[in-house]
């Protein structure tokens, strides 16, 4: 298990991969053809890179790069895998936010190869536009709501808060906190196409989801949404993705046609229609604002149980981020073990079994 080889080590004793000698390929090569190769309205890894702290160059990754391989290696980032995305509970073949997250960057990341701008930016956006999201899905931002005064938004909560550690570029940061169609357009073309990306993905993925659990039938699809995109997720992607390089590259502004555009809004109304806001859906979000609502009030009352990297400035704050950043299953076994809940109460979640 030490490699193979004499003078060089390879990983196969039968290894006859080779490239000719030559210079390693660096940061300034790869921005000379982000410049060669990109839109001229793409941002560029070259003379970007603002950060809150600054830092020297990588001498091998470009800014956007730099910022990509923090977010994938961040506990934020790997805690997703144990949040919600619709269904609390879900079966090994449903989305946590993890999968959510890396079927957005391919739509995003698709988009950004055919319009022609950064994919690496775009790619870092979307890893992280989620990772302001507490356990048990939207329902957290509600339950936060009333422990902080500007509300609490997963948009800019990820971005201002849960990320700040990671000292990200000032462009990486505005998409992740401009994602949401809500919020103020993104400065740059690569955070308004993770805006569609997202909208895009969870449309497709949740309806896909929402038929494997039972919740709804291929049957009930909107005629409107069959006769445009499908009834696969497949074919939703494929019709909706195209529709933003198409429409981009025709137009020049990063948006949809009319048509298809109406076919996405109507998968969304009817998503929200008949599975967000189904009564099962309703009443699994009330227990979760009622449990994290739990969570929050028993740390202020009881600061001592926080990590102390938690209450070295505001304490409302510290208990918000904490519990923010906790995993379905962490925080229901919290709201178990230290706040007596019933366990029959609780929604079932990864790790408890049925």
């Amino acid at each position: 298990m030490h490699g193979h080889g004499s003078d060089v080590t390879v990983a196969h004793s039968a290894s006859r991969a080779r490239v000719s000698p030559r210079e390693p390929r660096g940061r300034e090569t790869r921005e000379e053809l982000e410049r060669l190769t990109l839109v001229p309205e793409a941002a560029f890894s070259r003379g970007s890179g603002e950060r809150a702290r600054e830092e020297e160059p990588d001498p091998l990754r470009t800014c956007f790069e730099r910022d990509r391989d923090r977010i994938v290696h961040s506990a934020a980032f790997r805690r997703l895998a144990g949040k919600t995305q619709v269904v609390v509970y879900p079966t090994d073949h449903q989305r946590t936010r993890l999968t959510h997250a890396l079927e957005v960057a391919q739509a995003a990341v698709a988009m950004a190869r055919g319009i022609g701008v950064n994919v690496t930016l775009t790619d870092a956006i979307a890893l992280g536009h989620d990772c302001g999201h507490g356990p048990g899905g939207h329902a957290s931002e509600d339950a936060f709501d009333e422990f902080i005064t500007e509300g609490y938004d997963h948009g800019p909560w990820g971005a201002d808060v849960v990320l700040a550690d990671l000292n990200l570029t000032v462009q990486t940061l505005d998409g992740i906190r401009n994602h949401s169609w809500s919020r103020p357009a993104p400065l740059t073309v690569e955070g308004e196409i993770v805006s569609w990306a997202d909208r895009i993905a969870y449309c497709a993925h949740d309806l896909e989801d929402a038929i494997h659990a039972g919740i709804v039938t291929i049957d009930d699809v909107p005629p409107i949404v069959r006769e445009v995109a499908g009834t696969r997720r497949s074919q939703q992607l494929a019709t909706f993705i195209n529709a933003v390089i198409d429409t981009t590259a025709a137009t020049g502004t990063v948006g949809m046609d009319k048509v298809t555009a109406e076919a996405l809004a109507e998968l969304r109304r009817f998503n929200y229609e008949r599975i967000y806001t189904r009564e099962e859906a309703v009443a699994q979000s009330l227990t979760v604002v009622a449990v994290l609502r739990d969570l929050v009030n028993y740390y202020l009352e009881n600061p001592d149980s926080l990590p102390p990297e938690y209450t070295r400035a505001n304490l409302m704050h510290g208990a918000v981020a904490y519990v923010g950043g906790m995993t379905d299953r962490f925080a229901f076994e919290r709201a178990r073990l230290l706040l007596g809940w019933d366990p029959r109460r609780l929604p079932r979640y990864i790790g408890r079994g049925a």
